[in-house]
């Protein structure tokens, strides 16, 4: 059955992966009532932040925003990626909010994508760019992604609420297709890494965070390594800050990851009369860190519960070949992925809970997307 070629949407839920689905389907959305019912109505800074980033490694595209920012109509152009990109991803949203449509986007480029990101790096709503360096870009090898081509180094880092962190991403474009992927081994535990910062802070912040999570792991797991990552001056961004990602590693290879920052509010809960709030000490993120890690390894699957969604997309995205994976209960930012890819790719995957292990594997048949933009060399 073929595609629509053009789609009405309602509401501001889910508008970035829907933006990145229209893109690599090629389809035509309009969006209306985004929080038109709302004191402040309409597209938020980073939405329109993230509409200007497609501008930027795209071409033939056409954007149109009414007045009062409620109604969208997105007509996506062809994906053209490029080398020596910047974009600022302002203080609203951690890069995080960019980084996965890039990464998805950037597959399907007609040239490798090599951009320079500037803003937050590490905050409480979005996934950190340490998350991203240590598990997200390792996914993309299930899928036949070779990883010699991707690279996200940290520059600078910036804690909210005025950011001052900048990155560089580097994204291959892929020939052809991905490959499906058979991944429902996440296997045993096998080591515990991760990466502590801080931001204008005592560097001694870093050492009772990484002390508080070891007490936590020590009792399950000897191999656990935890680098410090001190930044001052102008790498250390215009904001105090500091916090820990942590990636447990199974005899699979399977990567599961939490991050844990402290930071001042951000621009959007902050305003002119509230008082700077108390923060959380190094030793209860440390602990909490550690809690919330071992929490995902206790759910089960192959990856934690924040990379769901892109999971199913990459899956969604194979040749007409099935794809099986293993994820622990679904979220519902997962089960909202998984409505989308069904409206927008025409794929619908068979869900089977397994009752032994509490876990749920997804299986579907791709859609059979295909990089037709890649240059010819």
């Amino acid at each position: 059955m073929e595609r629509k070629k053009s789609r009405r949407l309602s509401g501001s839920r889910h508008l970035r992966q829907r933006l990145v689905l229209a893109t690599l389907t090629s389809t035509t959305i309009t969006i209306e009532d985004i929080r038109s019912g709302d004191a402040a109505p309409g597209l938020r800074p980073h939405e329109v932040s993230l509409l200007h980033l497609l501008e930027k490694i795209s071409d033939r595209h056409d954007i149109d925003i009414n007045e009062t920012g409620t109604k969208v109509r997105y007509h996506p152009g062809k994906i053209l990626g490029g080398k020596g990109l910047e974009h600022d991803c302002g203080v609203h949203r951690g890069i995080g909010y960019f980084l996965e449509p890039l990464i998805l986007l950037g597959l399907f480029a007609r040239v490798p994508i090599s951009i320079r990101l500037k803003g937050i790096t590490n905050d409480t709503k979005d996934p950190s760019v340490d998350t991203f360096r240590m598990t997200t870009l390792h996914m993309l090898k299930h899928f036949g992604v070779p990883l010699e081509g991707l690279e996200l180094r940290i520059d600078s880092r910036g804690s909210p609420p005025l950011g001052g962190g900048e990155v560089f991403l580097r994204v291959p474009n892929i020939n052809g297709t991905l490959t499906a992927a058979n991944w429902v081994d996440e296997g045993m535990v096998k080591r515990i890494r991760g990466v502590s910062f801080s931001t204008r802070v005592s560097p001694q912040i870093e050492n009772r965070i990484i002390y508080a999570a070891r007490g936590i792991f020590n009792r399950f797991i000897p191999d656990v390594h935890i680098f410090t990552d001190h930044r001052s001056g102008s790498a250390g961004g215009r904001s105090p800050g500091y916090g820990v990602s942590l990636v447990a590693e199974t005899t699979t290879g399977c990567l599961l990851s939490v991050d844990a920052t402290v930071s001042y509010p951000s621009v959007d809960e902050m305003n002119e009369e509230s008082e700077k709030p108390e923060l959380m000490s190094p030793e209860d993120l440390g602990v909490q860190a550690a809690s919330m890690l071992l929490e995902e390894v206790a759910q089960g699957g192959v990856v934690d519960s924040t990379h769901q969604g892109l999971l199913f997309i990459l899956c969604a995205l194979c040749p007409p070949d099935v794809s099986k994976v293993r994820v622990g209960q679904l979220t519902p930012y997962g089960i909202e992925t998984l409505r989308n890819i069904r409206d927008f790719l025409g794929v619908k995957f068979v869900i089977s809970p397994d009752p032994n292990s509490e876990t749920v594997i997804l299986k579907c048949v791709g859609a059979g997307v295909t990089n037709l933009s890649r240059k010819i060399q």
